[in-house]
């Protein structure tokens, strides 16, 4: 194991995140696999992407977890049904620009539509639905609803 060396894993990260600032500071064109391997093992590949379930639970869950406003709560599947049965990309699309008492974006103004997306496929699997995290053509697809949308409001 490459912490082997070290007293915790903490060290270890310390000492390959280091080892990978000093790599880009030299600014050379060399790539080193072994270190991009080493660095994906320890911090591990999806650290950055958008995870449903933690955006659900602090952006989302606040109302769709007690119902609020008539927010359907997450696993009633008699309120999900229609929605569900709307399809992915206009119930992300139309909860992203904002719909009856919820706010755009959820209320979090820094919310990214992949980030939305993902929280809305985890509402929505813990509802009835069995949908996927959505690919790039299903984004395109959500992000023109929204650009629609927001042309539509700037006309009036």
């Amino acid at each position: 194991m490459i912490w082997g060396f070290f007293y915790s894993l903490e060290q270890a990260r310390v000492f390959i995140g280091t080892i990978a600032i000093h790599s880009l500071k030299k600014l050379t064109m060399k790539f080193d696999l072994r270190l991009l391997i080493a660095s994906v093992m320890i911090f591990g590949a999806g650290s950055t992407m958008a995870n449903g379930e933690a955006t659900y639970k602090q952006v989302c869950m606040a109302c769709h977890g007690a119902g609020v406003a008539g927010a359907p709560k997450v696993g009633d599947k008699a309120k999900w049904a229609p929605l569900i049965k709307e399809g992915q990309v206009h119930i992300t699309s139309d909860g992203y620009f904002g719909v009856r008492a919820m706010p755009a974006k959820g209320g979090k103004p820094d919310l990214s539509v992949e980030q939305f997306a993902s929280a809305v496929v985890y509402m929505a699997n813990q509802s009835g639905a069995a949908w996927v995290d959505p690919d790039a053509k299903t984004l395109a697809l959500i992000n023109e609803k929204i650009e629609k949308r927001q042309k539509k409001l700037a006309k009036k």
